[in-house]
């Protein structure tokens, strides 16, 4: 579950360690959530006095422990799929932080690879509607974002692909809407489709269940299958669907350390 921005803070009454922030969940302590608003702060008087060249690069100094997990463990995700032929679908995109950092990777490490095109499915609205599975947990419109975001994050991904070769190809592409409609359309209006990894972070069951039926057909010896929340009580719709349209007992699972919820799987049919 990812880190939020600041704000006044609300604890959950079934789990007192949790809580909400701008319509999103955080298990920070009072002073992570300190540091946090002092990082931000910092990030203001940094972006005015470092300069227009150098401000990216020494932004690292406030990089958190737990970013830079998040983009190790997506690191060693890209390189197990190198060898796999396909595109990577990430099922929940919100800001775009994971396409962002998988358009960067991709250009390490393929830059060439023009058919190893990123789609992101996001309804852009926070969860569209919430199931009996999620334990009445989640609520409708949590996880949203500024209206009409896709629009600006479309943007940011092709700036980003221009910092790599052949960017006059689009590698990537952006699906708005529910994805129990939007996945198996699209599946299905291309046929040509495999599938080299797909990224399950919706959060809740509905969605997580459509994404993964619809995929499976188009999944290869190899495939990766990254899953955001497993084994998380606070979203246990991603664990069920799993459960009911893979089975637990034919996967094996691989836990990131580092991530406590966030494991992967190597798909052998």
């Amino acid at each position: 579950m990812p880190d939020t921005k600041q704000s006044k803070s609300t604890s959950d009454d079934k789990n007192p360690s949790l809580h909400l922030l701008r319509a999103e969940y955080s298990q920070r302590n009072e002073r992570e959530a300190a540091i946090d608003t002092e990082f931000r702060e910092l990030n203001k008087e940094f972006l005015s006095i470092l300069g227009d060249r150098a401000w990216n690069w020494d932004m690292q100094v406030l990089l958190k422990r737990q970013v830079l997990s998040r983009l190790l463990h997506y690191y060693e995700v890209y390189k197990l799929i190198l060898p796999v032929p396909g595109v990577i679908l990430e099922f929940g995109v919100q800001w775009g932080a994971t396409l962002a950092t998988l358009t960067s990777l991709r250009g390490m490490f393929e830059p060439y690879n023009h058919a190893r095109k990123i789609v992101g499915f996001d309804t852009f609205e926070g969860f569209a509607s919430v199931s009996d599975q999620d334990l009445d947990f989640s609520k409708s419109g949590q996880y949203t974002v500024e209206a009409g975001y896709e629009k600006k994050l479309d943007l940011i991904l092709s700036m980003h692909e221009e910092l790599a070769p052949i960017s006059h190809i689009k590698k990537f592409e952006l699906i708005k809407g529910d994805a129990c409609e939007t996945v198996p359309r699209y599946i299905q209006s291309n046929p040509h489709l495999i599938i080299a990894c797909a990224i399950f972070d919706f959060d809740i069951y509905k969605p997580t269940k459509a994404a993964i039926d619809a995929v499976l057909p188009r999944l290869t010896k190899g495939s990766v299958l990254v899953f955001d929340e497993l084994n998380c009580k606070h979203f246990p719709g991603e664990t069920q669907a799993l459960i009911e349209c893979l089975g637990l007992n034919n996967l094996r699972l691989i836990c990131n350390p580092h991530q406590p919820y966030t494991s992967y799987a190597i798909y052998e049919g």
